[in-house]
């Protein structure tokens, strides 16, 4: 460790040796002379302290941070300034924030080899983010950096959130890219809606946690590129791959909480972190999770990342974010090619290749008018598609120009037929006197509207079919009508009114006679109400079921087989699945930290006591026991005791050192 530096701010804070350099801030080492404890103390720059945008952002950090009291979120003990004489001999004021000193290691540290980490562990990392998560956005702050590098592991396996340097608050609309006219993030971890330079919310944290996940997951994040531009462009355009893809070992239900995190639309994310954890830890047990399939995702277009918000990632790259000890600083690197240097001898080669392209071109002109020096070149008379044959032939000719029609024509949705379609060369084109321009004719439309043949029998649509220059064809199945009696044409692919080129098949199907009914949502219903609603519909209740599920009320419908939207013949069962009014314990309780298992109880609408016990084999915060215990089914509303460590039993006299974890910080 470094020699301290000499320093003592407000009279009770020792500064001592440098542990991490950031765009904005240094940190120390420290020592609050007056608890008798480690602490980490962050300061802004003395070159920076001059700009008032630094030393109110500063001020922000230490504000936002300063009103967070979790126990997965580094601590903030006290916040000051320090006048320190610049040049000139000038007094400055140097904002500084002591906090939690946390020893350990960053997520970053952990993933360096690109080795994923074990699932449990990984699943243990993100519920400690989602709990600080939880509880930063119930304060109506959103972090907008999660990534590895801002997640502490500390010594005795505890998950620690810090860097809430570029935090804003939700109500602060003013709170984009476009505005600040920087990159608020890390390219690797930004959310579709930062790399376009929209307004964040929640729900960008949660998509920087997804990939956050991803990565324990699979030892790599889901986009890599040459360039931050090119990682914020897969962001907002590509979709994510699985990641049992790359690591095939992850459950399908861990692919769905991941692409559900990473949903490029933010509406179709997890609306809270309580939801993600809570879907986080059924995922873990085996238990249904509510992120749906991953094919889903497939099927959706992202937004388009405008121009002016992608060219915003190259002008202006975000204040890095303080490293640990042995981490670098990310910054945004100018491509080899842009270097000046290599820019400069690349412009040289070009010039030449230019200047040598011109001088040829030159030559060749030279030789070609030095040896006929008496053609007369005149232009292609304008607008001759469109205009009858003979009009067409009186204007090429009046140019000095000889007309020809060829005896191919072009089928033409816009040019009436006989009128010029083509004519080579084209209008504009300068040509020597005598060039021969070749006219192609229209032959006219290409195309026919398919005809409405519903309700008339297949010979009759057949003959309306290929009056039109259409092939037919007649589907061996039958589909179910509401409206066509059976025998009768009830629909054609391609439908009625389509247009499509001559030549074209239409298969008509023919009506089987049965009554259809599309089934309806019956979610959040009773039984009896169910039985009512499909009895209107023509429908009736098949097999009934229960589940467990916090999701409804005890006897509400959770689901139906077959689901909303499908259809069925009339008289047929929807078979239903009620709400059991239970809900089954997470299987994994015991060894996790108290404010995981809490979160994940909560969502399971479960109320929760706690108990502290010493404990020679679990750091404090672990849970050691559950009553009832983990994977019982209890009655939604129930309460959960839980036996939470207090770590080993004191075996000396009582101290009042103050003495807590400690905290790397960022700058």
């Amino acid at each position: 460790m470094a020699e301290s530096t000499g320093r003592r701010l407000a009279g009770r804070y020792e500064v001592r040796s440098l542990i991490g350099r950031g765009g904005m801030a240094e940190v120390h080492l420290g020592f609050d002379t007056r608890l008798s404890r480690v602490v980490a103390i962050k300061v802004l720059r003395s070159d920076l302290a001059r700009d008032s945008v630094f030393q109110a952002r500063f001020r922000r950090e230490a504000q936002s941070a300063a009103s967070l009291n979790h126990p997965n979120i580094v601590a903030v003990y006290d916040t000051g300034e320090e006048m320190v004489v610049g040049e000139g001999g000038r007094s400055i004021p140097v904002p500084y924030i002591v906090m939690e000193y946390v020893e350990g290691h960053t997520v970053k540290d952990l993933l360096s080899d690109g080795t994923p980490v074990p699932i449990n562990e990984a699943v243990s990392i993100v519920s400690g983010v989602l709990s600080a998560l939880e509880y930063s956005h119930s304060q109506h702050l959103v972090h907008r950096d999660i990534k590895p590098g801002n997640i502490m592991l500390t010594t005795d396996g505890k998950v620690k959130v810090m860097d809430f340097g570029i935090a804003r608050a939700l109500s602060d609309s003013q709170a984009t890219m476009t505005q600040t006219n920087a990159v608020v993030g890390t390219a690797q971890y930004l959310s579709p809606e930062q790399a376009r330079g929209e307004q964040v919310d929640a729900r960008s944290d949660l998509y920087s946690t997804g990939v956050l996940l991803f990565e324990l997951l699979t030892g790599r994040p889901p986009f890599t590129g040459d360039s931050a531009v090119a990682v914020a462009y897969q962001h907002v355009q590509q979709l994510a791959p699985t990641p049992s893809s790359i690591t095939p070992d992850i459950p399908e239900a861990l692919d769905r909480v991941v692409l559900k995190a990473l949903a490029k639309n933010r509406e179709d994310r997890y609306s809270s972190a309580a939801s993600m954890l809570a879907d986080l830890m059924r995922a873990t047990r085996g238990g249904h999770v509510n992120a749906p399939e991953t094919a889903v995702w497939a099927q959706t277009r992202p937004m388009p990342a405008p121009a002016e918000h992608t060219a915003t990632l190259v002008a202006a790259p975000a204040f890095s974010p303080l490293q640990t000890q042995t981490s670098t600083i990310p910054s945004l690197q100018i491509p080899e090619a842009d270097k000046p240097e290599k820019s400069g001898k690349k412009m040289w080669v070009v010039l030449g290749m230019v200047l040598a392209a011109l001088l040829i071109t030159g030559g060749v002109w030279y030789a070609l008018t030095r040896s006929h020096p008496s053609v007369e070149m005149v232009a292609v008379p304008d607008k001759l598609v469109g205009m009858s044959q003979a009009d067409a032939k009186a204007a090429v000719e009046a140019a000095g120009l000889v007309f020809a029609l060829s005896d191919q024509s072009i089928a033409s949705e816009e040019i009436p037929e006989g009128m010029v379609a083509e004519v080579d060369p084209p209008s504009g084109d300068r040509v020597e006197v005598g060039t021969t321009v070749t006219a192609k004719l229209s032959s006219g439309s290409d195309s026919v509207v398919i005809p409405d043949v519903t309700n008339m029998t297949p010979e009759a649509a057949q003959d309306a079919v290929e009056a039109l220059g259409l092939v037919w064809e007649l589907d061996t199945n039958k589909v179910n009508s509401d409206s066509v009696e059976e025998g009768k044409i009830a629909k054609v692919n391609p439908s009625a009114g389509k247009k499509v080129k001559k030549g074209s098949t239409v298969k008509g199907t023919v009506s089987s006679g049965k009554k259809t009914v599309t089934v309806p949502d019956l979610t959040g219903m009773t039984q009896d109400q169910a039985r009512e609603y499909l009895a209107q519909v023509g429908l009736q209740v098949g097999n009934v079921q229960t589940s467990d599920d916090p999701g409804q009320s005890a006897g509400k419908i959770l689901s139906s087989s077959p689901a909303a939207g499908e259809t069925l013949n009339k008289g047929e069962s929807v078979s239903i699945t009620l709400a059991s009014g239970k809900v089954a314990l997470p299987d994994t309780i015991v060894g996790y930290e108290q404010s995981s298992v809490v979160a994940a109880l909560q969502a399971l609408t479960l109320g929760v006591t706690i108990v502290e016990e010493y404990s020679d084999t679990l750091a404090a915060g672990g849970v050691l026991a559950s009553h009832p215990s983990a994977g019982s089914i209890v009655p939604q509303g129930s309460t959960v005791q839980l036996t939470v460590s207090k770590g080993p039993k004191p075996t000396g006299p009582a101290t009042n050192s103050g003495n807590s974890g400690n905290s790397r910080g960022n700058g």
